[in-house]
Order: C-alpha cells, then structure tokens, then sequence
C-alpha cells in the first residue's frame, strides 16, 4: 500500500519538473506550451510558473524519502493537477500543446488521489 503514495509523488513529481526549462527563456516556453511569448509580462509570469513547478516537483520527490511529508505533498499536488484541468476545461479552446499538459494532469491526478488515499489508511491504520 506504502508503494502507492510513492509511485504517484515519483509520477507527478517528474510531470510537474516538466515546465522547468521554461526558466531558461520565452523559446523554451513557446516550445512547452505552443504559444508565442511577445509580451514580457507574459513571459515573467511564466517563467514564475516554470519555478513554481520546480519548487513542487522537488516537494514531491523530497517527500518520497520524507514519509512525514507524504500528506502534505500528495494534497498540494492534488490540488495543483486538478485545478489546472478545471481551468483548462472552464476555458477551452487550448492548443494541442496545452492539451497534453490537461492529460498529463489527469493522470497525476489519478495517481495522487489514490496515493493520498493509501497514505491516509497507512496512517490511520497505524493510529488503530
């Protein structure tokens, strides 16, 4: 059951280091998401948003040797994947670049929630 939580923080930790190129510059990001980045505010957005995935994907991977995180990562990573798929799906009309990214994050986010699930029974079979 244990290996459960693994495999998804091990999935979606690498599905969300992804972005982190983007960092590097507006090509990288116009090459991730198949948009043209003419604008610099877009670009300082998403190079934070490239950043921000790095944070979470290496909160993921810590968590994997650091079982007290386990909780805490799986849920902020669960919420991370989901909201991406409801603002995706609220919106439309995104480009096949962006599509991959919505599948990508529903199968992180299958994952998580059965890994979050498994790690909460390990818990509360440990309390019982």
């Amino acid at each position: 059951m244990k290996y459960i939580s693994i495999v998804a923080l091990l999935v979606a930790g690498i599905i969300h280091l992804l972005p982190v190129p983007g960092v590097m510059g507006v090509s990288t990001l116009a090459r991730l998401y198949g948009i043209e980045v003419n604008d610099p505010n877009t670009a300082i957005l998403l190079q934070h948003r490239a950043l921000l995935f790095g944070v979470l994907g290496a909160l993921m991977l810590s968590a994997i040797a650091l079982p007290w995180l386990r909780v805490t990562a799986l849920s902020v990573a669960l919420f991370s994947a989901a909201s991406f798929i409801v603002v995706a799906m609220a919106v439309g009309g995104y480009n096949p670049s962006i599509e991959r990214i919505v599948v990508a994050d529903i199968v992180a986010s299958v994952l998580l929630s059965a890994g979050l699930v498994a790690e909460l029974w390990l818990i509360n079979r440990k309390a019982a």
